[in-house]
């Protein structure tokens, strides 16, 4: 493994970053996906109840993003990064509700594993996706992309 990091170095730190992230997000999933089956259960409606678990992940992720994945890129603000990392999860949530909106209204899909599988498998997998992007990318910059940014 060591001989891989030497001769392929970015491979390997995208490979961390990866796993860095993938990490966090699933704990970010698991809080996610357990506000929301315990909202539902308790009588609340499968949206509030999706926004409400995604709210409480949103907390999760920017402390495990902020200080463990992303601890090694150039601080550019607190606020500025508190900012567009929940701009960014916006959009992500945004995602995510679309998937479970479809389902419910136009699918017309009424069970809790119909919920499940549009709001926490497709719609936080394309969520997901997007977000790695754009922390990546936006929120928690390399040095060299803080500095054009003006940070």
């Amino acid at each position: 493994m060591r001989e891989f990091r030497q001769r392929h170095p970015r491979i390997a730190r995208f490979a961390a970053e990866v796993g860095k992230f993938g990490s966090v997000g699933a704990v970010a999933y698991v809080v996610q996906l357990g506000t929301t089956n315990v909202l539902w259960g308790m009588g609340v409606e499968p949206m509030p109840g999706q926004v409400v678990g995604t709210v409480c992940a949103i907390a999760v992720a920017f402390v495990g993003n902020r200080f463990w994945t992303y601890r090694d890129r150039a601080r550019t603000g607190y606020g500025r990064e508190t900012v567009l990392f929940l701009v960014m999860n916006g959009v992500g949530m945004i995602l995510q509700l679309g998937c479970q909106g479809i389902a419910v209204y136009v699918l017309e899909l009424e069970s809790q594993l119909a919920h499940n599988i549009a709001g926490n498998v497709v719609g936080v997998g394309l969520g997901t996706l997007f977000r790695f992007w754009s922390y990546r990318t936006w929120v928690f910059p390399v040095a060299e992309e803080s500095a054009r940014v003006g940070g």
